[in-house]
């Protein structure tokens, strides 16, 4: 059986295709065409993934999105928009969108992103052994986290980037290999995706207290998952005596992190 999905367009022709197409592809699809029915339903039903149009008729859809991800905390939320500025993602993203197509987006490239999305990640093996940075926990099992033995709430994506540089803690992962590792290896959505993702994770760490790695910005490289909480370290400067070897990665984090199947 199909994922359960909600679709929030206001436009007649645009919501109707969309509807027929997803269905189609085997998913069980509820269309809304307001925000305050889409949050009603979003109240009453589980979904699996929300695809939201951020023009919505007489309200912030940035509000929107922040609202159906309080309400949906567990599904993958999509915004669709004919905005596609680095600020209009970034704010996209900080209201806890997933993903941000700029529409118009053809038909086929959009299904294969929701298909994408919804592919179930690959689970660790019963048994695998925390691992632990500091005063953080990553419990490749359960995708959970905890700093000092209180869990940390992450969305799917924040954890699978927490999950990747964790992979080899001290080493500069590139823009390209994040974006390909985490998102998707064909991705076409603005890099400004990552930078969004990166800043929530580390004021998230930063929030949570106690001795937990930074998450540091490589400027022109990518980022780095540094054990040390220098705040100089924030400046870009790496020390390749602090660099482990591929061979040090990290094999219970490998197994459990999700790859994305290509989008087409």
């Amino acid at each position: 059986m199909g994922a359960q999905l909600l679709v929030v367009e206001r436009d007649e022709t645009i919501g109707s295709i969309l509807a027929t197409s997803l269905t189609g592809a085997g998913h069980r699809v509820m269309w809304r065409r307001t925000g305050p029915a889409a949050l009603a339903q979003a109240a009453r039903t589980r979904f699996d993934l929300v695809l939201l149009d951020l023009g919505q008729p007489g309200e912030s859809g940035i509000e929107l999105c922040r609202r159906l991800r309080a309400q949906a905390p567990d599904a993958v939320l999509i915004v669709l928009s004919v905005r596609a500025e680095t600020l209009d993602v970034v704010l996209g993203l900080d209201a806890g969108a997933d993903d941000f197509l700029a529409t118009p987006v053809p038909l086929r490239r959009l299904l294969a992103r929701v298909g994408a999305h919804l592919r179930r990640r690959p689970a660790a093996a019963p048994g695998t052994p925390p691992v632990e940075l500091g005063d953080l926990v990553l419990d490749p099992v359960a995708r959970r986290v905890t700093v000092a033995g209180r869990e940390l709430s992450l969305r799917a994506k924040e954890y699978d980037l927490l999950a990747r540089l964790a992979e080899q803690p001290g080493r500069t992962v590139s823009r390209d290999e994040l974006i390909a590792d985490v998102w998707d290896p064909r991705w076409r959505g603005p890099t400004s995706t990552l930078d969004a993702y990166a800043r929530t994770l580390r004021a998230r760490l930063a929030a949570a207290g106690g001795q937990v790695p930074v998450v540091v910005t490589v400027r022109g490289r990518g980022l780095r998952l540094d054990q040390r909480a220098d705040p100089d370290a924030l400046s870009g400067s790496q020390s390749s005596a602090a660099l482990p070897s591929t061979s040090e990665i990290n094999p219970a984090i490998r197994r459990s992190r999700a790859v994305m199947p290509p989008a087409e």
